[in-house]
């Protein structure tokens, strides 16, 4: 059994930057697919961005596209998710999640863990 544990949210100004990471642990982090989804209030859950197992091919939502980067290292378990530019509409619980397969996914039914969340507050 994996667990995910998200860190790095915050409140920040519009036009900021804030890095958010992902730490795994309990199986090998490196034969999964990871991803960032975000769900604001009222609102369903929504694709941010994910990677392959390698991290050399990843996908990315066009509200995000040029302004976040989804990165990984398997050497240490570990998920990024570099925001830059950050809007109001930003403004959300922003989750980990890993499943199973090489390639990346913006489908939610492709992960099967999820880490608890972690809060970003975009301020105009």
């Amino acid at each position: 059994q994996v667990q995910l544990v998200e860190s790095g949210g915050g409140l920040v100004q519009a036009g900021g930057s804030l890095r958010l990471s992902c730490a795994a642990s309990g199986r090998t982090f490196s034969n999964y697919r990871a991803g960032w989804f975000r769900q604001a209030p009222g609102k369903e859950r929504e694709f941010v961005a994910a990677t392959s197992w390698s991290g050399d091919s990843t996908l990315s939502s066009d509200s995000v596209k040029g302004r976040f980067t989804i990165s990984r290292d398997n050497a240490k378990s570990m998920v990024y998710l570099q925001m830059n530019s950050l809007k109001p509409q930003d403004t959300a619980v922003y989750y980990c999640a890993t499943g199973r397969g090489s390639r990346p996914s913006s489908r939610r039914v492709e992960y099967d863990t999820w880490g608890p969340g972690t809060q970003v507050t975009v301020s105009s």
